[in-house]
């Protein structure tokens, strides 16, 4: 047995052990794991029994759940989560578009997986409820990602300019891999910052494969997501009034050597690539993509609920010409966002922007909560988590991944983040609160 399927198998034990002895949220970080490794596709897969791994592992979520439902439902409620609405209702109106999908089998297919990944999701939020088991998640997001890195750092450049072939069971192609590891950015700028020097180790070695990885798919969209990402948080760990004395110096710091280990390991085939952004409608840079993005709305004249999944690609053709789809038939409109509008229309574009909105103002009451409580910290940490999720949607603005897991892993990790920072915390002032006017009241009764 290869030394990666031993590994594996004791990973997936040991996750399996900790679920049913310490905490159900260990089944979520071995979904993680699992749809990171995704054993069923390297070359160690031959080693281990053939099982599916991550059905296993959603299983395993489902009866953590199960047998502390109640418990779970004090902690973490999701009706405490107003992004949560939005969300089913965007996978509600999936479920009607079937109606009038333009490929009705390939809609439903897809619209069942991504059912699923709602259930992850919001499952994986109950179980996810205090900070050690969120940074458990984080770390195993980082973890999985730098294995990923470590693949392509291996295999190197095998297709032309870029690296193909070691994507996950959503993210297939490059740029959905490349994609899924751009919030790592963030993420790891914050445990380098916060972390011992153990932890501020393993995040340069982390954060180089990851680098390295990155460089070496070559993707434009996620260079924009990891400069949009990781300098947003920077900007407001240097600039911000919040920071802690002596912040800004290690910013520069993780700063310096973040920059100084990307030049390092970027090469001439890189940046080469990377200057097609300045012209999107080049050839070089995807031949017309602001044009895909564009016609969009003209197919939204004639469908105006949306054409369903691989509605878009389906109709391409009749609304642009063989030379504006270079070439190709059944061309994809390469951005999640009109992917989006593209598949459920405005209705389903504007509940997803809901979600984004609602999450976006809960999160703004844990970091005003805990700038209140003097927990700079913690603000940094929700910060790095909402950066993270600007990382992925930037990326994604260039490729069809308005379903994709790791997208919704993002808005959980957020969600989680505002309810352990804010709602628990709310949760508990009230309880002390109300404990406290029953003990003066009692104490009135009595004296009267």
């Amino acid at each position: 047995m290869s030394k990666f399927a031993l590994l594996f198998i004791m990973v997936f034990l040991g996750c399996v052990i900790a679920t049913l002895t310490y905490s159900g949220a260990a089944a979520f970080v071995l979904y993680q794991l699992v749809y990171f490794l995704n054993p069923d596709s390297r070359w160690w897969s031959a080693d281990i029994p053939g099982i599916r791994y991550s059905f296993v592992a959603a299983v395993l979520m489902l009866m953590a759940l199960g047998v502390k439902y109640g418990d779970y439902s004090k902690i973490s409620p999701w009706k405490g989560q107003p992004t949560f609405k939005w969300l089913i209702g965007l996978l509600g109106l999936y479920y009607l578009a079937s109606f009038w999908a333009l490929n009705d089998l390939i809609h439903d297919r897809f619209t069942f997986d991504f059912a699923k990944l709602m259930v992850v999701i919001f499952v994986a939020y109950k179980l996810v409820n205090t900070e050690r088991a969120l940074d458990a998640s984080i770390w195993a997001y980082l973890i999985g990602a730098t294995y990923i890195g470590y693949l392509a750092t291996i295999t190197g450049r095998n297709y032309g300019d870029r690296l193909e072939g070691i994507g996950m069971v959503d993210a297939p192609d490059a740029n959905g891999v490349a994609a899924a590891l751009v919030p790592a950015g963030a993420l790891l700028m914050y445990y380098a910052w916060m972390g011992n020097w153990k932890v501020k180790l393993l995040c340069v070695g982390c954060g180089a494969l990851i680098a390295n990885g990155l460089v070496l798919i070559n993707s434009r969209g996620a260079f924009l997501g990891v400069v949009v990402g990781a300098g947003l948080y920077l900007l407001h760990m240097i600039f911000s009034r919040y920071r802690k004395k002596g912040q800004r110096a290690m910013a520069i710091v993780i700063a310096v050597a973040g920059i100084s280990g990307g030049l390092y390991v970027t090469d001439d085939v890189f940046w080469s690539r990377m200057q097609t952004l300045e012209n999107l409608e080049s050839k070089e840079s995807g031949a017309g993509r602001v044009t895909f993005w564009l016609t969009t709305f003209d197919m939204l004249k004639d469908y105006p609920m949306g054409m369903g999944v691989q509605g878009y690609n389906q109709v391409s053709s009749l609304y642009m010409d063989d030379q504006t789809r270079g070439g190709v038939e059944n061309r994809a409109v390469h951005s999640l966002w009109f992917q989006g509008l593209g598949e459920v229309g405005p209705i389903g574009f504007g509940l997803f922007v809901m979600a984004l909105l609602a999450l976006r103002r809960m999160s703004r009451k844990a970091k005003d909560l805990a700038i209140e409580l003097g927990e700079s910290t913690t603000f940094f940490k929700l910060l790095a988590l909402e950066s993270a999720l600007i990382s992925y949607l930037v990326a994604g603005s260039f490729i069809d991944m308005f379903r994709a897991e790791v997208l919704y892993w993002m808005i959980l990790l957020v969600a989680v983040g505002s309810n352990v920072y804010y709602l628990q915390r709310i949760e508990k002032a009230t309880h002390e609160a109300d404990a406290q006017r029953e003990k003066i009241n009692s104490l009135g009764g009595a004296k009267a």
